[in-house]
Formats: structure tokens, C-alpha cells, sequence
């Protein structure tokens, strides 16, 4: 009931450019029948319709079009046909795809710090060039 109340909420001012992120999660059969049903109505009217998820089948059965992002990189900006086509499945292709920049995931997990929540890791104090103040917003007044 809050997906589609936040839903409906977004929708009161008429947008031409709608995002989803994750617009299935937490909805029962008809719920999701319903989302699937809103986007490509409001994609048939012209609107551009972009949906996030981590859900291939959901993907299949919902994009025309998908773009792929891993590691911070375009992957890929195709049809679903057309990546369908690269292998046995979507699932397949998309794994294909992503295959090389899976290995961010596991650097990241395990650079010190970055233990679960409530793990007692503390994230590294910082230092260098990302602790600095940008020069754009002074700490004092200087008039």
C-alpha cells in the first residue's frame, strides 16, 4: 500500500519524465500486474519511462529498452531482444555483460571499514584529496 501511495503521490503533477527504483518491491500479484499496467500506459502516451532493478524477469517482461550499468560504466543501451539474443536467456546475457565489473563488489567489500552494520567497523578517518574543503565553500569569511 505505501509503493502505490508514493506512487500516486509522485504522479499529482502530471510529470512527461517518470524513474522508478525498485517498483515491484513489496507488492503482492495484483500490485505488480497494476505497476507493469501504469508504465507502459504512460510510456504508450509518449512519456519516458525509466525503471531501476536488480530483477532480470521483472525487466523482460516490462523494458523495451535497457541500459546496463556496471562499475560506473554504460554497459549496454539495447533492446531486450537484442541482448536476449547474446545468450540462452536475458538472465544469461545480462550475467555475460556484467561479468568483468562484478570484481568492484568484492574490492569494496573488503577494503577495512567497511564491515556490515553493527560489525564494529569503523570506516577509515579521512585523509587526502576527499577530506579537503572544496574550494567553493570557504570554513571563514574572508571580507
Amino acid at each position: 500500500m505505501a509503493q502505490r501511495l508514493g506512487i500516486a503521490a509522485a504522479l499529482l503533477g502530471d510529470p512527461e519524465v517518470l524513474l522508478f527504483d525498485e517498483p515491484v518491491n513489496g507488492l503482492d500479484p495484483e500490485g505488480i500486474r497494476w505497476i507493469r499496467t501504469l508504465m507502459k500506459s504512460f510510456a504508450a502516451e509518449g512519456r519516458i519511462v525509466f525503471v531501476s532493478s536488480h530483477l532480470i524477469s521483472e525487466m523482460a517482461l516490462t523494458a523495451d529498452r535497457l541500459i546496463v550499468i556496471g562499475a560506473g560504466r554504460l554497459l549496454a543501451d539495447t533492446t531486450v531482444a537484442e541482448l536476449s539474443a547474446r545468450s540462452v536467456s536475458l538472465e544469461d546475457a545480462f550475467l555475460e555483460l556484467t561479468a568483468g565489473s562484478a570484481g568492484h563488489h568484492a574490492a569494496a567489500r573488503d577494503r577495512p571499514g567497511s564491515g556490515p552494520p553493527g560489525s564494529g567497523q569503523r570506516p577509515p578517518a579521512p585523509n587526502g584529496p576527499a577530506a579537503t574543503r572544496h574550494p567553493s565553500y570557504p570554513t571563514e569569511r574572508t571580507s
